[in-house]
């Protein structure tokens, strides 16, 4: 079983940066996943491209990979990386309705990826939402979680169904 002390706070309880100057260089990978629910009208909006603010999904894309090399200026702790790879996939769920967020965040370190890949799917969230808030402000944001990460000491793990 995994060590569950939290790393992040010292022996009486302050905030700190962990120290991974002794841990191996390894490729590390995680994906997260999202998902915005919307009425079918807003959903049919976002696909025909005519909403106010412009393209939707190209908007969200680029501020989910923007906001994945953000990361540690966003949250407190986080190491800053030099990410190597990190992609935003958005698909459309007819059964929601809405669009179904996934990002894949890739880095070669000695810390893994997992608050970058989560970032960016809340992120590109985010700005569905601000993008198409004009037509419907009640849209919900839901099941942002880490799907999958690699590589590491604690190795590879996977989130059940």
């Amino acid at each position: 079983m995994a060590d569950k002390s939290l790393t992040h706070l010292g022996k009486t309880g302050e905030a700190r940066m962990v120290d991974v100057s002794e841990k191996a260089t390894t490729e590390r990978v995680a994906v997260a996943e999202g998902k915005v629910v919307m009425s079918r009208e807003t959903l049919d909006l976002v696909l025909s491209g005519d909403a106010r603010k412009g393209d939707v999904l190209g908007a969200a894309r680029i501020a989910g990979i923007m906001a994945a090399k953000k990361t540690s200026e966003l949250i407190p702790l986080c190491h800053p990386l030099p990410i190597t790879r990190a992609e935003v996939e958005i698909g459309v769920d007819s059964s929601l309705p809405g669009l179904h967020v996934r990002a894949t965040v890739k880095v070669s370190g000695q810390t893994g990826v997992e608050m970058e890949a989560l970032t960016a799917v809340s992120v590109a969230c985010l700005t569905i939402y601000d993008m198409v808030k004009a037509a419907e402000k009640g849209m919900r944001i839901e099941g942002i979680r880490l799907l999958e990460k690699s590589g590491g000491k604690s190795g590879d793990w996977r989130a059940g169904a």
